[in-house]
């Protein structure tokens, strides 16, 4: 708590860097390089994997950005500031609500009549369809693909399992209103809306030849849509739809994609209607690519760079708030829904015991892991959450506790349940949640009562003789000799060593850590290809509806679709999922299961949480109107953008000393 106190502290100080009286104003000249007002150029750490159109096969955060570009008219939308989910007013005109005498609850949607793909032709309710279809086609799972999506809807098991030839929970009642409906097993749903959360996809580009049909029993595609058809026009690396997609609804359309490079162009879609604020796309060309933690600074000072997005590492911060110094750049910072962590290969027999994971826990000095790679910006965690999760700034006071406002003329008996729940909230803390800070002899405690006795030759083990604590587990003799791969290039690889090797040697656990393509890496951890490692590292940012029971599933543990770390833990998976299943609105009972889930996450220990951070934009004053605070990704963002000669501080003095925020 005393960390996030700090970084709220070094925020608002930052915040004195751009901010300046109107009376007290220098006057302003603009001595930064010139850029083209068409074209803006954005660097981020991430390297594009291509998963640009769905994440069946995984994604990055880039690819989230890329996705957020070329797919437009969600049925639904995050509203970033309140935290809930809410019908896109510019893509629904009409919705209608049915619960059945079973329960099961349908959402009839009405869809503008105005939108259209970037070729011009129309969008109707079979594009609606045909995305929710391409989320979970068998088709897919045969090329490798993620297809547990929408596991919501009415039907949807059977429908994977081939017991049904039509999917009964979606229906398109006409070209303009598409019926979806959830199962009565899955309500009560905290994020109700946010499972519909859908955007078209175009049948004719990915399955030519091809339509959705719909009557009473469900939607089907007619005509002959199979994996080896869907390899083409979706995995193509030079032209599929995954990575090359063409007819888009996005408000920008990709131009060319190059893979080896991780660099996109980009431009307006031209028939793009507006998002939900109406706004259309003012920047006609984008870059996106891939930018160095050492250089990216010196390029944006010198104009290769326009934005950067998501710059983390410490000297990278230090050196782009030193530029906003001056008067050319300016900067907006926001915390993470995101963490890194240690993942465990829970199949793999040496690291499949829950004590065997706790003892590693139990050798990382994780605060010095976290400095070392973030300084001042970071903030360890304990969990499975990031710290800019409203569950969390909710719990440690971040945010104001999300309770109704008390009505001016509330009875006495309302006014005792209003400061009743206050009270509540107030009291919620993380102080159940175990904690592993460096710990040798726990460590080696907790491998000894778990059997870790013996040396590679089946002897009692010796501290200081032999390298390598061992068990024998059906008739073998399994070593603690692990394996580690993380990402080509990543600065944490300066840290490992002292921070985590060497004081998981002194235990007796030897670890050998390989640098790993960053694309290779995710085909690992997402169990595409065969995992020769027991330890990945990597960071990654939550899904904005948060629902991990399937990343948790038992069930899932061998085949790994959903459960990656490939863990046992059936109260682990049980409490997130009563955490999802509860009432939309009731969000004392969510934090509070919420809490639940994170203290048994880390008894369990699937992963060895590592930190959260604040995440900072960089970018010339040339562009304006830029608010990444106030929406999940820099895509979102530039749509309200422009470029354009520099305003004066005066101007916008107020407006920058709110930019930099917590929230």
């Amino acid at each position: 708590m005393k960390k996030l106190v700090s970084i709220l502290m070094l925020l608002v100080m930052l915040c004195g860097i751009c901010a300046v009286s109107a009376e007290d104003a220098p006057v302003y000249l603009y001595t930064g390089p010139d850029y083209d007002y068409d074209h803006l150029t954005v660097g981020n750490t991430t390297k594009m994997s291509g998963n640009f159109t769905t994440s069946v096969w995984g994604s990055n955060t880039a690819d989230l950005d890329v996705r957020a570009l070329v797919n437009g008219y969600n049925l639904i939308r995050w509203d970033y500031g309140n935290g809930n989910f809410n019908i896109d007013g510019s893509v629904i005109t009409g919705l209608n609500v049915i619960d059945d005498a079973e329960g099961n609850r349908t959402f009839q949607f009405t869809i503008g009549e105005d939108l259209v793909w970037s070729d011009g032709t129309p969008i109707t309710a079979y594009d609606y369809a045909f995305g929710i279809l391409m989320q979970v086609a068998p088709q897919l799972r045969e090329l490798g693909g993620d297809t547990d999506n929408y596991a919501c809807l009415l039907g949807m098991k059977e429908w994977k399992n081939g017991e049904a030839d039509k999917l009964a929970g979606v229906s398109v009642l006409n070209d303009q209103i598409l019926a979806l409906t959830i199962a009565k097993e899955y309500r009560p749903f905290f994020y109700e809306l946010g499972q519909l959360m859908c955007y078209p996809m175009p049948v004719s580009v990915i399955a030519p030849g091809c339509a959705v049909r719909s009557d009473d029993a469900g939607i089907w595609v007619e005509g002959e849509m199979t994996a080896d058809l869907l390899r083409e026009t979706m995995l193509n690396p030079e032209k599929g739809y995954l990575s090359h997609p063409s007819v888009v609804s996005g408000p920008y359309r990709l131009v060319s994609y190059d893979a080896e490079n991780g660099t996109a162009e980009f431009e307006a879609n031209e028939y793009f209607k507006g998002n939900a604020n109406d706004a259309k796309p003012q920047i006609r060309y984008l870059t996106y690519t891939l930018a160095d933690n050492a250089t990216m600074m010196d390029k944006l000072a010198n104009g290769e760079f326009g934005l950067l997005n998501k710059c983390m590492r410490e000297d990278a911060v230090t050196a782009g708030i030193q530029l906003v110094g001056g008067e050319n750049y300016a900067m907006q910072s926001y915390p993470r829904v995101g963490q890194s962590f240690f993942s465990f290969c829970c199949e793999k027999t040496a690291v499949s015991g829950q004590k065997v994971r706790q003892a590693i826990a139990y050798c990382l000095d994780k605060d010095q892991l976290v400095y070392d790679y973030s300084g001042n910006y970071g903030l360890r965690v304990d969990g499975y959450y990031g710290i800019g999760q409203w569950m969390y700034e909710a719990v440690n006071g971040a945010i104001a506790a999300p309770v109704q406002e008390l009505k001016e003329d509330a009875s006495a008996e309302e006014t005792a349940a209003y400061e009743a729940e206050l009270e509540e909230w107030a009291e919620l803390n993380m102080d159940d949640i175990r904690v592993y800070n460096l710990d040798i002899e726990a460590a080696v405690k907790l491998l000894e009562e778990d059997g870790w006795s013996l040396n590679r030759n089946g002897e009692a083990f010796t501290a200081g003789e032999d390298d390598v604590r061992c068990k024998e587990i059906g008739g073998e003799i399994v070593a603690l000799d692990l394996k580690m791969i993380y990402p080509e290039g990543n600065n944490i690889a300066g840290s490992l060593n002292d921070t985590f090797i060497n004081h998981l040697a002194e235990a007796g656990v030897k670890v050998t850590a390989e640098p790993v393509a960053f694309t290779e890496l995710l085909d690992m951890y997402y169990r595409r290809t065969a995992r020769d490692c027991d330890i990945i590292y990597l960071a990654s940012n939550f899904e904005i509806v948060f629902d991990p029971w399937p990343t948790f599933d038992p069930a899932d543990a061998d085949t790994g679709l959903t459960n990656y770390t490939a863990v046992r833990d059936d109260e682990l998976c049980a409490l997130a999922k009563d955490m999802s299943m509860t009432e939309p609105g009731d969000n004392l009972t969510y934090v509070k299961k919420w809490l639940a889930f994170q203290a048994r996450y880390e008894e369990v220990m699937p992963s060895i949480p590592v930190y959260s951070n604040v995440y900072f934009d960089f970018f010339t004053r040339c562009l304006q109107q830029y608010q990444i605070v106030e929406n999940a990704t820099w895509s979102q963002a530039i749509i309200e953008s422009q470029m354009g000669d520099p305003e004066a501080p005066e101007a916008e003095a107020e407006e920058d000393g709110e930019e930099i925020i917590f929230e």
